[in-house]
């Protein structure tokens, strides 16, 4: 694992980053197959241990992992500009995780609908009355004809950062220095 280097941001609590991999929306994918790299946002899920996600069987992202299991992936959230009369000191608040691992595609049919399962309890929670059925996992095609694969990320590093909002400095459009610098009388 290669230390943060500004590690006074760094962040170790497991249920902090547990729970910041299970609401975060966007991941970014990065792929590599050797000369070319590719990073692909999409939706995701944090579920034992391993990120999951879903796609097409084929295209150029499968092409990539099969030429190249070594991956890595990002997810960050941005919480608002840190205002500060001192310049320097804007500031950011935010939190990220990265990882690196391999990648594979899941052949087991039950762990495939459970990953996928845990995506619609993720974007739409008590939308479906029902479970997932291994049924509709199985014999689902996309419009285009294509198989849904569904992948797993064994991640074998993983680091998180953040930076909290202190909420009396959150800028607001129409906050200006002045209002701060009256603080500092």
């Amino acid at each position: 694992m290669i230390p943060i280097r500004y590690s006074k941001r760094t962040l170790t609590d497991q249920e902090q980053i547990d729970a910041f991999l299970a609401h975060a929306k966007v991941g970014n994918l990065g792929l590599s197959n050797g000369t070319e790299p590719y990073i692909i946002p999409l939706n995701f899920c944090w579920w034992n241990g391993h990120i999951y996600f879903h796609g097409a069987d084929s295209g150029r992202k499968v092409e990539m992992i099969n030429a190249n299991n070594r991956v890595c992936f990002s997810v960050c959230e941005e919480y608002g500009t840190i205002a500060d009369p001192i310049p320097a000191h804007t500031d950011t608040a935010y939190m990220s995780v990265f990882l690196s691992g391999t990648i594979e595609r899941v052949q087991d049919p039950d762990e495939m609908r459970d990953a996928m399962q845990a995506m619609l309890d993720k974007y739409v929670p008590g939308y479906y009355p029902e479970p997932l059925s291994l049924q509709h996992v199985v014999k689902y095609r996309s419009s285009m004809g294509s198989v849904t694969a569904v992948f797993r990320i064994t991640p074998d590093s993983l680091t998180a950062k953040g930076s909290p909002m202190p909420e009396e400095k959150r800028f607001y459009p129409g906050r200006t220095i002045g209002q701060d610098s009256k603080k500092l009388d």
